[in-house]
């Protein structure tokens, strides 16, 4: 797969565990694991993006003695998952163009 095209795809994957509440980078990979694998190394390193790009939100809390780092999705964010949703139906439609030799559009 492109290189670009996955990195755009697990961008949109975080911001979709965080829509519904903040969350820790732990539970993200958790909540995401019966979708898709994704390392820690990873994750951390589209969290700083998507944080520089403020796409989210971070704040650091005291859990069980241990600073813990909470994300929160913004709006920009949250237009961004909606950007994506209208962007999938032309990626469908391109697929489906794509593989319309080899009958799997039937």
């Amino acid at each position: 797969m492109d290189i670009q095209l996955k990195r755009g795809l697990l961008d949109i994957c975080v911001l979709a565990a965080i829509k519904d509440e903040e969350s820790y980078g732990y539970k993200i990979i958790k909540d995401m694991k019966p979708y898709i694998e994704m390392s820690e190394s990873t994750l951390y390193t589209i969290l700083k993006r998507l944080e520089s790009a403020e796409l989210l939100t971070v704040r650091s809390a005291e859990h069980c003695g241990r600073l813990r780092k909470y994300y929160k999705i913004t709006q920009a964010g949250l237009s961004r998952i909606e950007d994506f949703k209208k962007d999938w139906k032309e990626i469908i439609a391109i697929y489906r163009f794509v593989t319309k030799e080899d009958g799997e559009n039937e």
